[in-house]
C-alpha cells in the first residue's frame, strides 16, 4: 500500500525502537513549554496584553523569549524528522503513521507509556484510540 501523505509508514518495532528517544525529545519540549508560560506569566503582571497576543508577537515583543521558542521549534522538528507527528506536547502525544491491513493509522504513544500500546484512525485522535494486541489496559486511561 502506498503511504499516501506520509513520508514513512511505520512498524510497531521500529515506533517502539524510537520511544527512548522521543521520551527525550518531549521531555524538553514540556520542560520549554512550562518555563515559557512561566515567563509569560511572569512579564503579564506588568503587561496583562500579552496574554491576548500571538507567540510570535510576544516574542517579538520580548526577544528574550526567542530562545525557548527556537529549542521548542527544534525538538519537535528532530521529532518530525524522524517521520513521526507530534499531536500535542502538554498531554505528550507523537502519531506513527502505520500500515494495518492496507489501512493507514496512527500508532499512537503518550509521554509515559513503556511502549506503543494503542491505534486511532487518522481522522480521529487520543480519545478514541483503541489497544493494540497484547498491550496492557492500564495505559488506555
Amino acid at each position: 500500500m502506498p503511504n499516501i501523505g506520509f513520508d514513512k509508514l511505520f512498524s510497531e518495532e521500529e515506533a517502539n525502537e524510537l520511544i527512548p528517544r522521543m521520551e527525550i525529545l518531549m521531555r524538553q519540549l514540556q520542560m520549554q513549554a512550562t518555563s515559557l508560560r512561566a515567563r509569560i506569566d511572569e512579564l503579564s503582571v506588568t503587561d496583562p496584553s500579552i496574554l491576548h497576543c500571538t507567540m510570535s508577537e510576544i516574542v517579538g515583543r520580548y526577544p528574550e523569549l526567542r530562545s525557548f521558542a527556537t529549542n521548542m521549534a527544534d525538538a519537535a522538528a528532530q521529532i518530525e524528522s524522524f517521520g513521526c507527528i507530534l499531536k500535542d506536547i502538554d498531554l505528550g502525544l507523537i502519531d506513527f503513521p502505520y500500515d494495518a491491513d492496507d489501512e493507514v493509522v496512527f500508532l499512537c504513544w503518550q509521554f509515559g507509556e513503556p511502549r506503543v500500546v494503542a491505534w486511532h484512525s487518522v481522522n480521529s485522535g487520543f480519545s478514541e484510540r483503541q489497544p493494540l494486541p497484547g498491550a496492557p489496559n492500564r495505559w488506555l486511561n
